[in-house]
């Protein structure tokens, strides 16, 4: 069997390392924000080029959290894709904004500028740019055209931990970024964890009262807040990944670069990165009108396969009401042909191999 992700191999690599240092958390006893926590956020800031990282429960929570430090609230409007994960639209939600969905790039899946442009109105308050799959959106012109508008940028980096554009990386562009640690991420910790980076000192402090019930001094609560903290001995195990995620996230390259030779001839569409981007391939995603039939084919072979995201945000029941006349024609075509195939740093070749022969075995029979 060849999963969609390995994280036992990986777990093997590192064991000597976490296990260590969760028997040291242990016995310090401070479990709670405690030195590994304060540890990671610093090293985390230090990697990714900024100057503040705030460390909470989850990536939906880093989403929402932010949208909380931005005012954005009811009467607002948030522009944002379609063709993500469902936290993205439910942060919004739960300030009481509205999301507003727009299209997609046909080649990176993520939002289109041009779309966004055309999706502005009175209301518009934030825009919530994801770089799905690991592929940066196109920062440069969304900012210019935020600042223009006075729109806050709230990027959602839940799949993109390390990815860039030039030498910045995802999480430094707006004011604040919303990063993911479920296990399966490129930097992926036990259980859930989130992290939200900002430039701006005012919004850390902000962050750290809201992921603490609005506190800042015990017993002291300045505004009302939330539980969202992250454990500390999720970050014994953030930590020792972190020391090695340019290496992981060079191998996921690897791997997406075989992957793409061995499928050139096939006529599927392949993952595009662009000049000057670094695309760090938390999935590796092709699209094919025979979908179904590689999916079947790569099941009969004992190979795993997945859909993101099989039914976009305005056609989800949650949303449906609201959009029913909302028509996305890029994101309703690729969520119909889209396959992501398994990605992970320590996929051997052999098994590259493999999966992408399964695939053009699909698409002769």
């Amino acid at each position: 069997m060849i999963p969609m992700v390995d994280l036992k191999q990986q777990y093997q690599a590192l064991r000597e390392e976490i296990d260590a240092g969760i028997l040291r958390a242990l016995a310090e006893t401070q479990f709670i924000l405690g030195p590994n926590v304060a540890a990671f956020e610093q090293e985390a800031a230090a990697y990714l080029g900024v100057e503040h990282a705030v460390a909470c429960a989850s990536g939906t929570d880093a989403l929402h959290l932010s949208l909380i430090a931005a005012d954005v609230g009811p009467g607002d409007e948030v522009i944002t894709s379609a063709f993500t994960f469902i936290a993205t639209a439910e942060a919004i939600r739960y300030v009481g904004a509205t999301p507003v969905f727009v299209d997609i790039d046909p080649q990176t899946f993520n939002i289109d500028p041009a779309c966004v442009a055309r999706a502005v109105s009175g209301a518009t308050r934030a825009l919530l740019p994801v770089h799905l799959f690991g592929m940066p959106a196109e920062m440069e012109g969304l900012l210019s055209m935020c600042e223009g508008h006075g729109i806050t940028v709230i990027e959602d980096c839940a799949q993109s931990f390390g990815a860039q554009i030039g030498h910045r990386y995802t999480g430094s562009f707006g004011a604040c970024g919303a990063f993911s640690f479920f296990p399966s991420k490129n930097l992926g910790g036990y259980g859930d964890g989130g992290m939200i980076t900002t430039n701006s000192e005012e919004t850390a402090k902000r962050l750290k009262m809201l992921r603490n019930h609005g506190s800042n001094m015990r017993y002291h609560h300045d505004l009302i807040g939330y539980n969202s903290r992250l454990d500390e001995l999720q970050a014994v195990v953030l930590r020792a990944k972190l020391k090695r995620i340019h290496d992981y996230n060079d191998n996921r390259r690897r791997v997406a670069r075989l992957y793409t030779n061995l499928l050139s001839d096939t006529g599927v569409q392949t993952p595009r990165e662009v000049g000057g981007y670094r695309h760090v391939y938390h999935q590796y995603t092709i699209l094919s009108p025979h979908r179904d039939r590689i999916a079947a084919k790569l099941q009969s072979a004992d190979i795993a396969s997945a859909i993101y995201y099989p039914i976009p945000l305005h056609r989800q029941a949650a949303f449906a009401n609201a959009y029913r006349a909302l028509e996305l024609p890029v994101t309703e075509r690729v969520a119909k042909q889209c396959l992501s195939l398994p990605m992970y740093p320590e996929l051997s070749e052999a098994a590259i191999r493999k999966i992408a022969a399964t695939v053009k075995e699909a698409l002769v029979d």
